[in-house]
């Protein structure tokens, strides 16, 4: 299969040895049916298994993954942002985000480069659309996610119907946007964030199977995200509202 522009995939990993044969050799399967595709597997102190020597190990092996040791970053949405960055700088046309450990189905991938490639700016991972699904979540992790949806389309005034997915794919010129724009988010609600301030451009979402291995959600996540979900609550009502 054939894609006219240029692409990368960008996946933070910490303390994935366990999964990073099964998950490497799922992504490889599809990559081998894909052209011209990149893979920037980020990682950094929060890891402290072989999972770096495991991707260098791997980039050795296949030079179309490249291992990037980021020691500097200091959360998670740093860890995002750096392979953001990475991939911005190599020139890559179309920029993919995925989540390692076969939370994300990589068999998914060919749709977000078609979707990117007819048209839409962005394409977003929705867990519940028609075809989309979340399996092995705790039900404090299913109710967060819904929860978030709907309080962030109710205060934000988004139409989206997952707005606290990770799996997300966008042309250049908007990672470029929002590399530049400073983030409130230091968790997961970047991906909330992102998808408030990219609201008006061209997007599609797209239906993914999400394994949350995970069940634990820290209280300071938690708390960030509500700071943030406040902080552009109070500009909209103030007819302040922010876009990238």
């Amino acid at each position: 299969m054939y894609y006219d522009n240029d692409w990368a995939l960008v996946i933070p990993l910490a303390n994935e040895e366990q999964e990073f044969e099964l998950f490497t050799r799922a992504l490889t399967q599809v990559l081998d049916r894909v052209e011209s595709g990149t893979v920037y597997l980020i990682v950094d102190g929060v890891s402290k298994d072989r999972t770096l020597e495991l991707c260098q190990g791997l980039e050795k092996r296949d030079p179309r993954f490249k291992a990037v040791w980021a020691p500097e970053n200091r959360n998670v949405v740093d860890a995002y942002l750096r392979g953001y960055r990475e991939a911005y700088d190599k020139g890559h046309e179309l920029i993919i985000e995925m989540d390692a450990g076969l939370s994300h189905d990589p068999r998914a991938l060919p749709m977000f480069l078609r979707v990117l490639n007819e048209g839409n700016e962005c394409a977003f991972g929705s867990r519940f659309i028609n075809g989309g699904s979340i399996t092995e979540s705790s039900f404090k992790r299913l109710v967060l996610s819904k929860v978030g949806t709907i309080l962030s389309n109710v205060m934000l005034g988004t139409r989206m119907y997952d707005m606290t997915s990770g799996y997300q794919g966008f042309h250049r010129n908007i990672v470029g946007k929002f590399l530049a724009y400073p983030l409130l988010s230091k968790a997961h609600f970047y991906q909330t964030e992102l998808r408030y301030l990219l609201r008006f451009t061209r997007f599609a979402e797209i239906p993914i199977h999400y394994k949350a291995p995970s069940p634990r959600v820290s209280e300071k996540a938690i708390r960030n995200s509500i700071d943030v979900l406040l902080h552009y609550f109070k500009k909209r009502l103030l007819f302040r509202s922010v876009r990238l």
